[in-house]
């Protein structure tokens, strides 16, 4: 037990030492914990950190799904529907065709273990793209296609491995109740998730502690999860459904309390799991070399290479037709959704990489079959799993950044962003309006203490004249602002600077302290939050 805490915490150190570097070297975490795994790995006299699948399928996939379904738009979802469905769904399955043609016809690998292995490395990981492409301002479009598609792909990539595997097992395949299976478990696992999401919502409404609540929140992604996938589900369309429905009809049911405590919560849960999970995916490169010892090296780097360049062309291939063939075939679509730039169409076609939940399905394939017989090229499988998984989150995570400058579209999204904030202060500016017609009512329907009309008058208006600068001319209005903020930042500074003062003379007590502190870090954070807009 005390070297297990002490490995752990040791794999904490090295997840925040590859932050920082990542943060200086401004590369996505992903792909430095992944290399400094596989360093580690390599390194003589460190233990052997093995990934159990089940950890990755069962614990660490629902949270992860389930938050970026969350912060996911369900209005922005479903308007960009079809190119997530053509990438999430049509994408998967050429490219594990594509893959399993591969594997028969070069590698002379049966047709079902080549399923298994297009099954594995089809779904692309979101992590590490979306990450470039929001530091890079990419249009908001193609990032909500590409989170889209990582929310998405694992389900329909998950289903194809357990027919494949199944069929691998039993040595027979149904093609007819292959397809009413799979529209059977998407069907299902819609209901299911959105059935989920209705009764935590209210549950949690009902509740009304944020401690509580934050508790139940962590564990909707596993009850929308877990009965699917124990059932012959994927688990992750009902998750995904489940945390679109929060996302749509949360806002109105959970309190603001919860929501601020929710946001940190989540987003440290997040990023602690996919760091360590990206680092102990690197950390498995000892046990594959171990698996495959007795297979020759030329035979395993060719096998690797030619499966990695199958799976990164044949995106390529995907992409370009779903891109401009319905919009040829339809001529209403392409009304209504003209054909976006080539740049664009590219960008989206590099953007495959793969990632934690390639690697958990191949570790997961059995080791032997139904009749007792050793799973055939298992070990093989694990070693093109873990060779794409570095080739492309490493070689095109890379690479992705200079394709974006290359191709001219780092900062496309500027001025989307700006009509966006000026909708955003048009917004602001109403519902100040909203509430002070509010107030007003309520002064006259009596009953308001004296001066408090007066006060909450004032200082709305003072809200709406900030509004009325931040408004006009777009140079003016970002001077206005920064101005602006550099001062409240300021302001706060000070006041905490006395408030401390009070505390250490022991002239204000601890709670009053804590209460006062807590509201100069909420407008801190929203002066943060507003530079992070920027």
């Amino acid at each position: 037990m005390a070297s297990t805490i002490q490995i752990l915490l040791f794999l904490l150190v090295v997840v925040a030492a590859v932050a920082v570097l990542a943060a200086r070297l401004k590369i996505p975490p992903a792909i430095l914990l992944v290399v400094a795994g596989v360093v580690l790995a390599l390194f003589p006299g460190l233990p052997n950190v093995t990934l159990a699948p089940e950890f990755v399928l069962l614990l660490v996939l629902p949270p992860i799904v389930y938050s970026s379904a969350v912060a996911m738009s369900w209005r922005e979802f479903r308007f960009n529907l079809r190119p997530i469905a053509l990438l999430a769904v049509g994408c998967v399955l050429f490219t594990t065709l594509a893959v399993a043609a591969a594997t028969h016809w070069l590698l002379e690998l049966p047709w079902a273990v080549g399923f298994v292995v297009g099954a594995i490395v089809s779904p692309p990981d979101a992590v590490a793209p979306l990450s470039i492409a929001r530091r890079l301002g990419l249009p908001r479009r193609m990032t909500v296609i590409l989170e889209g598609e990582g929310l998405a792909n694992d389900a329909t990539a998950l289903i194809i491995y357990r027919f494949a595997i199944v069929a691998v097992s039993l040595g027979t395949f149904s093609m007819g109740q292959a397809v009413g299976t799979f529209a059977a478990i998407v069907v299902g696992e819609i209901a299911w998730g959105v059935a989920v999401g209705w009764a935590m919502l209210r549950l949690r409404r009902w509740v009304k502690d944020p401690s509580v609540e934050i508790l139940l929140s962590v564990l909707t992604p596993f009850a929308a999860f877990l009965p699917p996938q124990h059932l012959g589900g994927s688990g992750v369309l009902a998750t995904v459904a489940t945390g679109l429905y929060f996302s749509w009809n949360g806002p109105r049911l959970i309190s603001a309390a919860t929501r601020l405590q929710g946001i940190f919560f989540w987003n440290f849960l997040t990023y602690l799991i996919e760091g360590m999970v990206f680092l102990i995916t690197g950390l498995q490169a000892r046990g594959l070399i171990a698996g495959i010892g007795a297979l020759p090296r030329a035979d395993l780097m060719i096998a690797a290479a030619m499966i990695s360049a199958v799976v990164i062309v044949s995106r390529f291939v995907w992409v370009y037709p779903a891109t401009y063939l319905p919009r040829w075939l339809i001529p209403g679509l392409a009304k209504r959704d003209p054909i976006p730039p080539w740049q664009t169409t590219f960008v989206i076609g590099f953007t495959g990489i793969r990632g934690i939940v390639s690697l958990a399905a191949a570790l997961a394939i059995p080791a032997t079959m139904a009749n007792g017989a050793p799973f055939p090229y298992r070990d093989l499988t694990i070693f093109i799993a873990f060779s794409v998984i570095l080739v492309t989150l490493v070689g095109q995570g890379l690479l992705l950044p200079m394709v974006i400058h290359a191709v001219g579209l780092a900062k496309a999204g500027r001025r989307e962003r700006a009509e966006a904030r000026i909708e955003e202060l048009d917004a602001r500016r109403l519902a100040i309006q909203a509430a002070m017609e509010r107030l007003d009512r309520a002064e006259g329907e009596g009953g308001l203490p004296d001066g408090v009309g007066s006060a909450l008058r004032a200082r709305n208006l003072a809200r709406l004249e900030r509004l009325e600068h931040l408004t006009g001319d777009r140079e003016p209005a970002d001077a206005f602002a920064r101005v602006g903020d550099e001062i409240e930042a300021m302001l706060v500074e000070a006041e905490r600077r006395f408030i401390n003062d009070l505390h250490d003379r022991g002239e204000l007590k601890d709670e009053a302290r804590r209460r006062i502190e807590r509201e100069l870090d909420l407008r801190e954070a929203h002066l943060d939050n507003a530079r992070a807009d920027d």
